[in-house]
């Protein structure tokens, strides 16, 4: 599906297969010059002919295109590596790629999983995707044009300022139409589903940072907000109320399972309330497991610093408990 938002501006829908989230929203921007592309789906056949179909629909090509990508999630930019041309510009987070090549931060992270709790079939198989993930967009990494907070891209007639909203990854960006008083808001806020916020280092309170990023734009001039899945919407300060309201209540949920006792991390996530269509903890596929866990994590470590629990170490794995 292709949507006019605004005078050359369009949502595409990206399907993605398999997935609980079901598609992305791709945004184009048309220009007499330089045609800008936001966000792109996962490296799938599928994905890359809905891009194709679309591009030709909307008489755009890739020649004449440059991308931007709001973070470094596969479903946002994994794409972008069959997309690219000789002529592209990627516009992208420093941030979000270092996290990607930083090879220290890639062995914290490895063990970190692996004191989660989660069996050694999901380990193995989601540090194996990591990998070829890293492999496949070094393709692009390397030609990036990195962008920071208050950096603009001028497409047409419409002029983006990058906000950066650290939480649902540590790069993630945003842009900000003024004039049209638009916000791309990627994954940071999204409408009938809330983003997935997760934590897999010692170095990072995700959700901390996540909540702080939801303030640093609930005052912002905006009218329509544009996010990477589902539908567009409205009433941003409403929308990120909800998002506090419904993390409070995670965190709260959290500290409840922990009255059974010591947990692990993943023993916390298979305990928590998830809205995906399994009978069981058991039943979940491998990459909800994944995320879950990581959501659990976040809200461990958030509870942690604010010393509502404790955390303790034992036979490799991470333990939680309540603050006596």
């Amino acid at each position: 599906m292709i949507e006019e938002i605004a005078d050359s501006f369009f949502r595409m829908e990206i399907p993605l297969p398999k997935n609980p989230l079901r598609s992305l929203n791709s945004y184009v921007i048309k220009s007499k010059d330089r045609h800008l592309i936001i966000d792109t789906g996962f490296n799938l056949p599928e994905c890359f002919d809905a891009m194709k179909e679309g591009l030709k629909r909307l008489d755009v090509r890739l020649e004449e295109s440059d991308f931007f990508i709001t973070h470094l999630h596969s479903d946002h930019a994994g794409l972008v590596t069959r997309l690219i041309t000789d002529t592209s510009r990627v516009y992208f987070n420093q941030t979000d790629a270092e996290f990607l090549t930083n090879l220290n931060v890639q062995k914290e992270l490895n063990s970190f999983i692996q004191m989660s709790g989660l069996p050694d079939e999901v380990v193995d198989t989601m540090i194996k995707m990591r990998s070829q993930y890293r492999s496949d967009i070094g393709a692009w990494l390397g030609r990036v044009i990195f962008v920071k907070e208050g950096d603009t891209i001028d497409v047409g007639d419409y002029t983006f300022r990058a906000i950066v909203t650290p939480g649902h990854t540590m790069g993630h960006t945003c842009l900000y139409e003024p004039e049209r008083k638009f916000l791309i808001a990627g994954d940071h806020i999204l409408y009938s589903i809330t983003p997935n916020i997760t934590s897999w280092t010692d170095s990072e309170n995700r959700l901390k940072e996540y909540l702080l990023s939801l303030d640093k734009v609930y005052d912002m001039d905006v009218d329509l907000i544009l996010p990477g899945h589902r539908s567009v919407f409205t009433d941003l300060k409403g929308r990120i109320d909800e998002l506090k309201r419904h993390h409070e209540k995670r965190a709260s949920d959290v500290e409840a399972i922990l009255e059974e006792g010591v947990l692990n991390v993943a023993q916390v996530a298979s305990k928590m309330k998830w809205e995906i269509k399994c009978d069981s903890w058991d039943a979940f596929p491998i990459a909800q497991k994944w995320f879950a866990t990581g959501e659990a994590m976040a809200h461990l470590r958030y509870l942690e610093d604010a010393g509502r629990i404790t955390r303790e170490k034992s036979n490799g794995k991470r333990l939680y408990s309540l603050a006596s």
